[in-house]
């Protein structure tokens, strides 16, 4: 699977790493795999992500977005765009919160198709990297994402009464 020449671009700050997210959301062509601590400050609610994840979702039935936080709470009560989603693609959208055990893990990362990902070192540390068609990395990223993931529990249902 490859797409071209592997880019990687340092990321700075807050807003470079806002705009990574954004990159990021829109390279994904088949899967999506998002982990934040709770994605507080980084415009999940905002209307431009909300389009280009619904646009990512109605694209094809196979796409697959998968949401993991540490703590869904941001997600469930700030982010009405996000449970929006939730409720129109409760079948090819997850959101789970990791278990206790797994909470020391303090480095964010999104990988989208086994090519792209983005990673900061630390939650409290806006610095990151933005990396695009290197399929080596993001494969071992997704794959401690689907650790975390096989891990975790589903936290926020898709309808309000959780049915």
């Amino acid at each position: 699977m490859s797409g071209g020449m592997s880019q990687h671009t340092k990321l700075d700050g807050i807003g470079d790493y806002r705009a990574a997210h954004d990159t990021l959301c829109k390279l994904a062509r088949h899967e999506l795999y998002l982990f934040e601590k709770d994605f507080d400050g980084l415009e999940y609610n905002s209307e431009a992500r909300y389009t280009t994840l619904r646009n990512f979702l109605l694209a094809n039935p196979a796409h697959r977005l998968f949401v993991l936080v540490h703590d869904a709470h941001y997600l469930s009560t700030m982010c009405p765009r996000m449970m929006t989603l939730l409720r129109q693609f409760g079948t090819s959208m997850f959101i789970r919160q990791t278990p206790k055990h797994l909470r020391h893990i303090s480095d964010p990362f999104s990988v989208a198709d086994s090519s792209h990902y983005l990673r900061r070192f630390h939650f409290d540390d806006p610095r990151g990297m933005l990396a695009q068609h290197d399929p080596e990395n993001a494969q071992i990223l997704k794959a401690r994402f689907m650790e975390m993931w096989d891990s975790s529990r589903t936290s926020i249902s898709p309808t309000k009464l959780g049915l």
